[in-house]
Formats: C-alpha cells, structure tokens, sequence
C-alpha cells in the first residue's frame, strides 16, 4: 500500500470512530426470485438466466423467503435489504410479504425492487424504513452501458418522492466496471443531491455468461479508496462494503477504511466454515466488535418462533419444514480450505 493511500485510510478510520462505535455487523440482503424483467444488466447474474424462463416464475416460495428473515434475526444480521428482479411480484404481492416481514421482523426494513413510482411508495410506506436505488455507476456514459435499460432518472424521482415521505435513501455503488478516480465528485454530487443516507459499495464480481466474465476483480485498494473518499466527504453516511467469499482477506483493509457492515458472503451455504470465522476474525483485526454470529447456531425454541406468528398453520407448516432445511444444512457444513487470497 502507498503511502498516500495508507494516510487516506489513516484518516477514514478516525473519522468513523468520531462517528460510530467499534463495532461492525453482517447486513444480509435477501432475495425473492433469480429473474428480472430488465435482465440486461452486464454485471448481474441475472441477465445470464435461460431467455425461455419468465422472471415470474423465478421467485422464490414464501415460506423460503420468510425462513431466512426468521434466521437473520435470530443469528443477529441485519436485514441490508429485501431485493429481487424488477417487475417480479405485483404491488399486491409485495405488500403482502412486506406485512409477514414486519411481524418477524419487529423492525421496518430497506427495499429495493427498482423504481418505485411515488404513487406506489405511500403503499409500501408502513414496512419499510427507506428505498435502495440500484444505481451501480453514477457516471452516465457508463451507466448506459452497463445498465441499458436501468436509467437513473426515475431512481432519482424515487428518491425525491422518499424525502418526501420521510423515509431513508440507499444506493448501490460497483467498483470496478470502469469508473475513474474522477467520477468520485459525480457521486459526492449524487449524494448531496438526494440526501443518500447509506451506500453499499460492492467489488465487481464477474460472473460466468456476464459482460464481465474476464473483467479483473478489482483490489482490496481499489475499493478501500472509494470507501475512505467517502467516509471523509460524509463523516456519518452508513458505508457497507460487499465482499465476495474470495475476498475474505479483504475485510479488515475495508473496515479501517471506514466501512459499517459487511455484505456479500453466502452466509447460509458458508455458515460455520472456515471462511466465516476468517471473516469474524478480520473484523477483529480491524479493531471492531463483531455484532451477531456466522459461525454459532444458537440453543432456541425454532418452533416457538414460528408459533407465536400469526399465519395460517398452513404456511407456518411450510416455514417449519423450510427453515429446518436450512438450519440441518448450516449445522452439516463442512470445512472449507481458505483461498489463497487470505
């Protein structure tokens, strides 16, 4: 590390604990469905799905999604967002899990689907704390590359109509598409603009069938960079850094950068192996306290939580059988060598 990148960082992590505590979390964004009715993204998964499936039929059931909110709040990760493919559940769907969240949850959450039309947000207004725009680039040249039929224009009416409303603004920032260091002030400007309360700043991972396939996988420099030119520029902004379960060795640089929390890692297929206790550990290194667990099941009454819900038995049936799935698979998981990244 240069010099000059090592004084920046020095400078991040100082100014984070004038602002927050030593701690730091993992934020889990959970998915409804693997399909999109945009599907044209280069860097997202998504635009790689068979051209025959319709995103609708991509959705994941609602007793698998409602099992991951019961983990999460019992392992004690943070909700960074409820998300799927644009276009995949009607207004009336999504209102309906949003309800079925809050009862699990106790807390309002963070949702991204897209643009919301203004119309639409009062709708959604009692589940949910704020909006997350998919942004990924704000440079516009770049934008409408990667994102063709993604604009950002309506985001940013999404993003007024929210102020409005009094609810929260995030957005989505992906390190190493191509930007330069000097769209760092097209994205100060951005969130000045919209008054954006957090961001999640993500290293690109290039997957197979993507645009992105044999792009290179951007340093853990490259994106402490971006982190500390934004911790320093908005002291109190809510930074989460998303790391892939190859970039483990990552954590720690992005931290002292200034980064909250902490995305990206599969948290359910990886829970208890050696990636997740590197990534516990790496918190530590960074001098933060690691609130939750990835790697500890706790003793609890699952039945009992799923009981005390208020859902028919029918569905409460379905979220026992599917969060059991889950917690059998998390408890038999087995060792993991650590990449050589680490």
């Amino acid at each position: 590390m240069n010099s000059d990148l090592y004084s920046l960082i020095n400078h991040a992590h100082h100014l984070y604990l004038q602002n927050f505590p030593p701690t730091t979390c993992f934020e889990r964004a959970v998915f409804f469905s693997w399909g999109c009715t945009i599907g044209d993204c280069g860097f997202c998964y998504m635009s790689t799905q068979p051209a025959g499936k319709k995103p609708t039929e991509t959705k994941r059931s609602t007793e698998s999604i409602l099992a991951e909110f019961i983990l999460a709040k019992n392992l004690g990760w943070e909700i960074g967002f409820f998300t799927g493919g644009i276009g995949v559940f009607t207004p009336n769907e999504m209102e309906a899990l949003l309800k079925a969240i809050l009862e699990i949850t106790s807390e309002k959450i963070w949702l991204s689907i897209g643009p919301i039309s203004p119309p639409l947000l009062p709708r959604y207004l009692p589940y949910i704390k704020g909006v997350v725009g998919s942004t990924e680039t704000i440079n516009p040249e770049l934008h409408k590359i990667v994102c063709p039929s993604k604009p950002l224009k309506p985001y940013e009416r999404m993003f007024a109509a929210a102020t409005e409303l009094g609810l929260k603004r995030a957005m989505t920032f992906i390190v190493g598409m191509g930007e330069q260091k000097e769209d760092l002030i097209l994205l100060q400007n951005f969130i000045t603009r919209y008054s954006i309360d957090k961001i999640h700043i993500y290293g690109l991972v290039p997957h197979p069938g993507t645009v992105f396939e044999q792009a290179p996988i951007p340093s853990k420099e490259e994106q402490a960079w971006w982190i500390a030119q934004l911790r320093i520029a908005f002291p109190t902004l809510d930074i989460q850094c998303g790391v892939w379960e190859d970039r483990i060795g990552n954590v720690s640089l992005l931290l002292k950068a200034g980064a909250n929390s902490i995305s990206k890692f599969r948290a359910t297929a990886l829970f208890g192996t050696p990636l997740a206790q590197e990534l516990e550990r790496q918190a530590a290194l960074a001098g933060r306290k690691f609130r939750g667990t990835l790697t500890l099941l706790p003793a609890l009454d699952w039945d009992g939580e799923i009981e005390k819900l208020s859902f028919s038995g029918e569905l409460k049936e379905k979220i026992q059988g599917k969060l059991y799935e889950y917690i059998t698979k998390m408890q038999r998981n087995k060792p993991i060598s650590l990449p050589q990244t680490i």
